[in-house]
């Protein structure tokens, strides 16, 4: 362990310089007039915009609802995808009747179908929560479905001579040998959702980061649109590092 923290930390420290690098090439830029301010601002305007926009209580209020959008909508779909991706892979009449109505539903773009959604759920939160749950449902559904397919026969055959019943199957082989291709679907859904999450705000919402992001463009405040970037970014890089952590920690046998 010691030695992949000493492998570690000269990449850490490396990428850490690039980026800092770059920023400061980034406002040499802008001040000596090669680049234009209205288009890149600086990155010590954009950060006078982020903490003005924390001290104000804006970016406080939009991440918070951003989140609870996102993590309803991750958590339903991604729940209800890998159960029924795992009866589908289970059961291949189930997968054959369900099969070419994924196929064709799977492809379209969810946000595509948002219109369609505000028209049955209405302009509020209900169809900004289903095409979020969409997006994270698909890819778990699909990753689940070939994880129990590609589990040994020979498991189950020796857990039905052994007697063993549809939960004590369901619990001890499916789970366990679809875990890897489960969490991979994870990380797909929630990419996903959290793309559609902060898109359905831009097009039809009062709060949110999506919000912070139309308004900033619309009001041409480009240090502010930067700042909400970052902080979108930084949202996105903090998922990707808890969903690695928890992938390492359920199979670390997968090299996480």
């Amino acid at each position: 362990m010691e030695s992949t923290k000493r492998k570690n930390s000269p990449s850490q420290f490396f990428s850490i310089s690039v980026l800092l690098v770059f920023l400061l090439l980034w406002e040499l830029a802008v001040k000596a007039g090669w680049v234009s301010r209205l288009f890149f601002p600086p990155p010590s305007k954009i950060l006078e915009a982020l903490i003005k926009l924390i001290m104000n209580g804006d970016m406080a209020e939009a991440v918070g609802t951003t989140l609870l959008r996102y993590m309803a909508g991750l958590i339903t779909g991604s729940i209800a995808g890998a159960l029924l991706g795992i009866m589908m892979g289970w059961w291949p009449r189930l997968n054959t009747f369900l099969a070419p109505f994924v196929a064709i539903i799977y492809p379209i773009p969810k946000i595509a179908i948002f219109p369609i959604l505000m028209i049955i759920f209405g302009i509020g939160e209900g169809s900004k929560f289903v095409v979020i749950l969409l997006a994270a449902f698909f890819p778990m559904l699909i990753t689940s479905m070939a994880g129990v397919q590609q589990i040994n026969k020979v498991y189950f055959e020796v857990g039905q001579n052994y007697g063993a019943r549809r939960t004590q199957i369901f619990t001890h082989i499916l789970l366990p040998g679809s875990l890897p291709s489960l969490l991979a679907g994870l990380r797909l859904a929630a990419n996903m959702a959290f793309v559609i999450t902060v898109s359905v705000e831009v097009i039809s919402a009062s709060t949110g980061l999506g919000v912070l992001i139309w308004f900033s463009w619309q009001t041409l405040r480009v240090n502010e649109l930067y700042a909400v970037l970052v902080v979108v970014a930084m949202l996105g890089l903090a998922q990707s590092y808890l969903l690695e952590k928890l992938n390492k920690k359920l199979v670390p046998w997968m090299g996480g």
